[in-house]
């Protein structure tokens, strides 16, 4: 094998909630992930995490990931696992093409933000995806060439950490009000114009923000928000399928397995009793 220190990299897409796929477990690697469209909620070292596209996560080793109840959700993302040296104490081995000094700043900074590590880092796109070319064409100079990206994905981080607040980032304040407003009331037949105007936009800047943001309309934004909700409903075995529909959004039971089934791959009752 060409790169040993790489244990795995992907190029996901899900075009359906896939359910049982993702769930928490202590990582003995670097593990990182880029967000290319959807919305992941995720527990990174019994934190929740809300990523949207743009959004670059980093989960060092002896760090416990998952998505929430095991879920990975609708969307698209590179994964990338690397293998880290003495018991996952040094993170950047001998592939490194970085000083000694260099290594070791890097280190420190990634070992003091360990809780931070989920950072609005669009520039790592380009680099993800360099790296997939290189790994699968292997032109003349690839094995240098992966090394360096590597390199530079570290060094990215490294600085943006530096660069940014001491605070993680959230999802801008107002949009979660938004959120938090609809799921209070997901029973309400929610309108575009209805969602905007609860953070003060128009419709037409309230949806292309939306869609920045999340990778979805303002529409599909909230059945994901319904649908979210329901999975969590329909694990109270004693509350009426029905019931669930109604109270989440749905005009009725048909229409919520309808879209629950495009959705998860499953019917209600099939999720149910899973």
């Amino acid at each position: 094998m060409h790169f040993p220190h790489i244990l795995e990299f992907t190029h996901k897409k899900n075009n359906t909630i896939q359910l049982n796929s993702f769930n928490s477990n202590v990582t003995d690697c670097i593990c990182m992930y880029y967000i290319l469209e959807g919305k992941f909620s995720w527990m990174i070292d019994l934190q929740q995490h809300t990523l949207y596209p743009g959004d670059f996560a980093v989960v060092l080793p002896g760090q416990r990931i998952g998505g929430e109840n095991g879920i990975l959700n609708i969307g698209a993302l590179f994964g990338l696992k690397i293998s880290a040296e003495d018991c996952g104490k040094i993170l950047l081995g001998k592939w490194s093409g970085l000083t000694k000094k260099e290594k070791l700043s890097i280190n420190q900074i990634l070992l003091v933000n360990k809780q931070q590590l989920v950072l609005k880092l669009k520039e790592a796109q380009v680099l993800m995806h360099n790296l997939q070319l290189e790994l699968q064409n292997e032109e003349v100079g690839f094995y240098t060439r992966v090394n360096q990206l590597l390199d530079e994905l570290f060094v990215l981080v490294s600085r943006q950490l530096i660069r940014q607040n001491s605070s993680r980032r959230d999802f801008p304040q107002t949009f979660l009000k938004l959120e938090q407003t609809l799921r209070q009331n997901l029973a309400h037949q929610w309108t575009v114009e209805e969602m905007a105007a609860l953070i003060g936009m128009g419709t037409t800047a309230f949806t292309e923000k939306v869609k920045n943001y999340s990778g979805f309309s303002p529409l599909n934004y909230l059945i994901n928000i319904r649908i979210t909700e329901a999975t969590k409903l329909l694990k109270k075995n004693e509350v009426n399928v029905t019931d669930i529909a109604l109270s989440t959004g749905f005009y009725s039971s048909q229409h919520f397995s309808t879209t629950f089934k495009k959705l998860t791959g499953y019917t209600p009752s099939e999720f149910r009793k899973k």
